[in-house]
């Protein structure tokens, strides 16, 4: 196991100045049904003894394959996340998410979330690769945990690029190409509720391209519950 390391306030201040504009406009909307991390034994940390929850997502280039119905839901061609963006993780844990990301992208506006913040390590692992940034040329989606809590609550912040499928990828048999595996692992807090979104504009023009999809819940915005 390796070292967990501390978000500082240098970082925390930078997610913060950068990522207002998906935070506040995902508030707007109600949640999906919840998904729950699962606990599987313990992990050793600095902090001692902790629970291991795991979950996975997807990232999906339209809401074709994704938690809104096989036709697509009210918006079939949007981007989302799945199987749900309302995600429930243990306080005072070490949670390890796994994200398949089937979707290309591009140069994303702010070099910064193409880094990855908060996490053990300060990696992620891409394809079976332990990395520290991804090419802000090639970024597919983030996922971007927000550290502006209510009052009383942890900050907690944590962001993981998501590099972007090639454009002449091939599909496979369910119509989509092979997609990138991401895996992060991070060391949730106390109780409370949190914002998280995609950094990479792919929405519509509306607030620098976050609008539409990037801003909806449900789609590339949601919310993360710590429960005691």
């Amino acid at each position: 196991m390796k070292s967990v390391v501390g978000v500082g306030a240098t970082v925390l201040a930078g997610a913060v100045a950068l990522g207002l504009t998906g935070a506040a406009v995902s508030h707007a909307q109600s949640d999906p049904p919840p998904l729950t991390a699962v606990v599987r034994g313990t992990a050793q940390t600095p902090q001692g003894s902790v629970p291991h929850a795991y979950l996975e997502l997807q990232t999906w280039p339209d809401s074709m394959a994704g938690p809104h119905g096989p036709d697509g839901g009210t918006h079939p061609d949007w981007v989302t996340y799945g199987p749900s963006t309302h995600l429930v993780l243990p306080a005072h844990s070490l949670v390890t998410i796994t994200i398949k990301q089937y979707d290309t992208g591009g140069e994303i506006t702010k070099p910064y979330f193409a880094k990855v913040h908060g996490t053990v390590g300060g990696t992620e692992n891409v394809d079976g690769k332990d990395v520290t940034e991804i090419d802000s040329k090639a970024v597919g989606h983030t996922f971007t945990l927000h550290s502006l809590a209510e009052s009383g609550q942890d900050e907690l912040f944590v962001s993981a690029p998501l590099p972007a499928v090639a454009d002449d990828a091939k599909n496979l048999a369910n119509g989509y190409p092979q997609p990138h595996v991401v895996t992060f692992t991070f060391l949730t807090k106390g109780p409370g509720e949190y914002v998280f979104n995609c950094e990479y504009p792919c929405g519509d023009g509306t607030y620098a391209n976050f609008g539409n999809a990037m801003s909806t819940r449900g789609y590339m915005s949601g919310t993360v519950t710590v429960t005691a």
